[in-house]
């Protein structure tokens, strides 16, 4: 996470809970030349458009008054999704024995990307049984995401 993710991060928590919901991620990404400012919600009941309507509003005057970005952005407040990024350790624990989708920088054993259950999260260390045990190192890793099957 960066200085400007984790300010926003710092700002936005109290503003979430106060809404009854998690803060699961925030992002400050630059995408076709244009910078965006995310902030994903979670919470056990979902996350309705209400909700990122109300957080985003409450926002607003916050990130105006802390102006914690020094370039013009894009602001968006979404659900963290069914296939959420997973991060931070504690993402990892919450999901162990979940289908997941791992992302590499380049092929391992052929395959770029492997889906399989998560079996264990070690230290950025990813390993997931995919018709077998397979271990990915966290230099390896570019994402892992939750994966659902259609």
């Amino acid at each position: 996470m960066n200085r400007i993710e984790k300010t926003v991060w710092d700002l936005a928590e109290p503003v979430v809970k106060q809404q009854g919901l998690e803060l699961w991620d925030v992002e400050y990404v630059t995408e076709g030349g244009q910078r965006y400012l995310r902030v994903y919600l979670d919470s056990p009941d979902g996350v309705d458009l209400d909700a990122c309507e109300r957080v985003s509003r409450a926002m607003d005057p916050i990130l105006d008054e802390a102006d914690p970005v020094p370039d013009s952005y894009i602001f968006e407040v979404s659900s963290a999704g069914c296939e959420r990024a997973l991060k931070r350790p504690g993402d990892f624990e919450q999901f162990m024995g979940a289908l997941v989708e791992v992302k590499l920088y380049s092929a391992a054993d052929g395959a770029k990307v492997w889906t399989g259950t998560l079996l264990g999260y070690d230290g950025g260390d990813v390993i997931i049984d995919a018709g077998g045990e397979k271990r990915f190192t966290k230099k390896q890793i570019a994402s892992v995401r939750l994966h659902l099957e259609m």
